[in-house]
């Protein structure tokens, strides 16, 4: 595994629609090494800190293998690194062999895996196409979201190394599925509640959906 490209970004105001959106989804490669603190990446930022960035969400990664799905999707599109926001343009990172709560070294640093993405609206201010937010939802492609739990300094193509494996055994692309289409997957649900490293606002899902099945 291998981070191919390192992107960011700082929030920009572009006109959507006919009005004026603050977003911080725009992001460019940079080609030398930055420092990954806990909230994000050196001469990174979020727009919206209500549903973007924050502690489980410092760092987004997108693999770089899910860009030839999306230019089939989009054929007259060009897709560069850091399309989708991402700031982690990877190389064999998937969300269907990650699981919530993994610890992975990259360069100096020492992240773990929190989340999918949920796209939002701003997805669809960068593609220039609202469809594309039910689209990248349905593709299962979203990319996973990381804290970090050691600073450390970062890099186009550092190794990305796992270094500790969740026994919890539930996977990026399982939290999307049981929160989609599996809604009545009490196991796989019962398993993620007890992933300490996935966000609160997943396990109270998670928690109500479970009470709602055994009534």
């Amino acid at each position: 595994m291998k981070l191919i490209s390192l992107n960011v970004g700082l929030p920009r105001q572009v006109t959507f629609r006919g009005e004026m959106v603050t977003t911080g989804i725009f992001k460019e490669p940079i080609h030398h090494r930055t420092k990954l603190r806990k909230l994000n990446l050196d001469g990174d930022k979020q727009a919206d800190l209500t549903v973007h960035g924050g502690v489980d969400k410092a760092v987004y990664s997108y693999p770089e293998e899910h860009y030839r799905f999306w230019q089939k999707e989009l054929p007259d599109m060009y897709l560069s690194c850091g399309m989708f926001g991402e700031n982690f343009t990877t190389e064999g990172l998937f969300e269907d062999n990650v699981n919530i709560g993994d610890q992975f070294r990259i360069g100096t640093a020492i992240v773990i895996a929190t989340q999918p993405r949920m796209p939002c609206y701003k997805l669809g201010v960068k593609f220039g196409r609202m469809d594309i937010i039910k689209r990248f939802l349905a593709s299962g492609l979203t990319g996973i979201y990381f804290k970090v739990l050691q600073e450390g300094e970062v890099g186009a193509g550092d190794v990305i190394e796992l270094i500790r494996r969740d026994d919890n055994n539930v996977t990026v692309k399982d939290v999307v599925r049981i929160y989609t289409v599996d809604k009545d997957d009490v196991q796989t649900m019962e398993r993620a509640i007890k992933v300490k490293d996935l966000p609160v606002g997943w396990r109270s899902h998670f928690i109500e959906q479970l009470d709602q099945t055994k009534k």
